[in-house]
């Protein structure tokens, strides 16, 4: 059961971490306008264009749905563990910085946005969780 939840769990991220990734390193300027997407616009709300910034972020993303998906790929118990615990490093002060900063959003888009971010966070719990329930490998 917990390899199941784990490659599930690892899938999703890789999914969500590379999408997200593409768009952002590949079409910036869309990223920062559209985020994400259907109408809502979650970036540019929150300050100036910058480029390298967006750029950045959509490689932070590539590079953890590639460790994510190394983890899928290979179950070993280090790079699951590693996985998780990086998407979660990097999650909690994303989700903190959001839930400080609700004051430029409509009031469905802070709950859009803090869910979606919470979301993000009890994944890589889960397959933290998981993956250390298996045996070692």
């Amino acid at each position: 059961m917990s390899e199941r939840v784990t490659r599930a769990a690892l899938a999703v991220l890789v999914v969500v971490g590379g999408s997200t990734g593409l768009w952002a390193t590949l079409s910036p300027r869309s990223f920062y306008d559209e985020f994400p997407g259907g109408g809502r616009t979650w970036v540019a709300v929150d300050g100036p264009y910058n480029e390298h910034l967006i750029r950045d972020f959509g490689s932070l993303n590539l590079a953890l749905a590639v460790v994510s998906l190394v983890a899928l790929l290979t179950l070993g118990r280090a790079v699951v563990t590693a996985a998780a615990l990086a998407w979660i490093v990097y999650g909690l002060p994303h989700l903190v910085y959001h839930a400080r900063h609700l004051d430029v959003y409509t009031s469905s888009d802070k709950v859009l946005t803090i869910t979606s971010l919470i979301l993000a966070l009890v994944l890589p719990v889960v397959v933290l969780v998981a993956g250390l329930r298996r045996a070692p490998t």
